[in-house]
C-alpha cells in the first residue's frame, strides 16, 4: 500500500489512475458475501449514476422542510426540559432517524432502536484487524453486519410487494429506496433487493457515524467559543425572525446559513469525522519519483493536509473566516474526497447539518460540562463521554 500525502498527493488520488477499494474488513461486515469481490466500480454504473442524481441540491430541496419537522421533533422529545443532554448519542438518534424517513421511509421507533445496536456493532468491526474468532471486534461486526442486511433487505422486499400491488410509478415515488427499486440497469433490468442494499447502506452508515459526529463537534466548539456562537446565533435569529410562527426552512434559508456553515468546515478541519480513504492503481503509475504498481493499494488522508500551515496559518486556532470567498487552496480541504469520485452525500450532509444546527442555535446557549473532555478514536474520533452539554433555553 502507498501512502500519499498534501495537497499534491489529494489531487493524484482522485485521478482515473485509480479506483475505489475497500479492505476485507469492510467489504465482509457490510457486504453480501457474494458481492465482497466485486471491485467498487462493477457494481451498477447506472446505479451510482443514478444515486449521485438524487442526491444532487436541485433534488434535496424538498426534503429541507422534512428535515426541519423532524429536528423540531427531536427537540421537543430528547431535549426540552433537560438541563443536561449527550449530544452524541442524540445526534445519532436524530441522524438515523432521518436517513430511515429519507431513504426508505420506515419511522417504526422499534425496528429503529434494534438496528442502533447491530449498527454499533458494525461500526466497531469495519477497520478491525481481520480475524473471525469469537469476541474479537470483527467478529462483532460481521454478525452486527448480517442482522442489519438482514432487517434492511426485509424492508426492501416489502416495499416491492407494496409497490406492485398499489402499481407505484417513478413519478410517484418520493423516498428515495422506492425510487431506486424501479430504476434499470444498463440490461433494462430492475436491480435485485441485494444490489439496491449495496446503494442504501453506505448512506445509512454514514449518516449514523461520520454526519452524527461532525454535529457533536461542531456544537462542542460553540460550546467552547463564545464568540463563534454569538456570530453563528445572529446569523440563524435573523432568518428565525424573518420565519412566520410554525413556518418551516426552506433552501432559501439554507443558503443564507454562510457564516454557520464556515464553522462548520472548520470543525471538520480540526476535527474530522473522516479520517480519508482508500484506492487501487488500475495500471503501473508514477507519483513523486516513486512507480506504484498495478493492483497495490492508495490510502490518502485529510490530516496531511487540515493542520499544514502553509494551506492553514495558526491551524490550531477556529477560524471560520478561512472559508470565505474562494477559501483554502484546491486540494488541501477534502471532507468529501474530491474530483468524479467525491461524497455522493456532501449537499445531503450538509443540509442535515445545518438544519439541526438552527433548532439548537435558535433555542440554546450551551455550556460543557466537562471542558477537558479526551477524545477516543477508533473508527472516526468521538468525545469519550459523548459530549455532555448543559443547555440554557434563550426564552428563560
Amino acid at each position: 500500500m502507498a501512502v500519499i500525502c498534501g495537497a499534491r498527493g489529494n489531487k493524484f488520488v482522485y485521478t482515473k489512475l485509480t479506483t475505489p477499494w475497500w479492505p476485507v474488513s469492510v467489504r465482509k461486515v457490510l457486504f453480501f458475501p457474494e458481492f465482497i469481490d466485486i471491485p467498487v466500480d462493477e457494481v451498477s454504473p447506472v446505479m451510482n449514476n443514478y444515486v449521485r442524481e438524487i442526491l444532487k441540491p436541485d433534488a434535496l430541496k424538498q426534503y429541507i422542510p422534512v428535515m426541519d419537522a423532524m429536528a423540531r421533533e427531536h427537540m421537543q422529545s430528547e431535549w426540552h426540559g433537560n438541563p443536561v443532554v449527550k449530544v452524541l448519542p442524540l445526534a445519532k438518534k436524530y441522524t438515523l432517524d432521518l436517513a430511515f424517513r429519507l431513504f426508505i421511509d420506515v419511522v417504526d421507533v422499534e425496528h429503529l432502536t434494534r438496528l442502533v445496536k447491530h449498527l454499533t456493532l458494525v461500526s466497531t468491526g469495519l477497520f478491525s484487524v481481520p480475524i473471525n474468532m469469537p469476541g474479537t471486534a470483527f467478529n462483532k461486526g460481521v454478525k452486527g453486519g448480517k442482522i442489519v442486511r438482514e432487517e434492511v433487505l426485509k424492508i426492501i422486499s416489502n416495499r416491492r410487494k407494496e409497490m406492485m400491488e398499489r402499481k407505484i410509478t417513478l413519478s410517484s415515488s418520493t423516498d428515495f429506496l422506492s425510487r431506486l427499486l424501479l430504476v434499470k440497469n444498463e440490461n433494462g433490468q430492475i436491480m435485485s433487493d441485494k444490489e439496491i442494499y449495496n446503494n442504501i447502506v453506505g448512506l445509512l452508515f454514514a449518516s449514523y457515524e461520520t454526519t452524527s459526529t461532525a454535529i457533536t463537534f461542531i456544537l462542542s466548539y460553540l460550546a467552547e467559543l463564545p464568540h463563534i456562537y454569538d456570530e453563528v446565533y445572529r446569523e440563524l435569529v435573523e432568518i428565525a425572525q424573518s420565519k412566520r410562527e410554525g413556518e418551516l426552512l426552506t433552501w432559501e434559508d439554507i443558503q443564507k446559513m454562510r457564516y454557520t456553515w464556515n464553522a462548520v468546515c472548520e470543525s471538520l478541519r480540526l476535527t474530522p469525522p473522516g479520517h480519508g480513504g482508500f484506492r487501487e492503481a488500475v495500471a503501473d503509475i508514477w507519483f513523486a519519483g516513486f512507480t506504484i504498481p498495478k493492483g497495490w493499494k492508495v490510502s490518502w488522508t485529510v490530516y496531511t493536509t487540515n493542520k499544514n500551515p502553509e494551506y492553514f496559518p495558526d491551524p490550531e486556532k477556529f477560524n471560520p473566516s478561512r472559508f470565505e470567498g474562494k477559501g483554502p487552496a484546491p486540494y488541501t480541504f477534502v471532507p468529501f474526497g474530491g474530483g468524479p469520485r467525491m461524497c455522493p452525500g456532501k449537499e445531503y450532509a450538509r443540509l442535515e447539518i445545518l438544519v439541526f444546527i438552527y433548532n439548537i442555535v435558535t433555542q440554546y446557549k450551551l455550556e460543557k460540562i466537562n471542558p477537558h473532555e479526551k477524545i477516543k478514536f477508533h473508527v472516526i474520533p468521538v468525545p469519550k463521554e459523548g459530549l455532555p452539554l448543559r443547555i440554557i433555553s434563550h426564552t428563560k
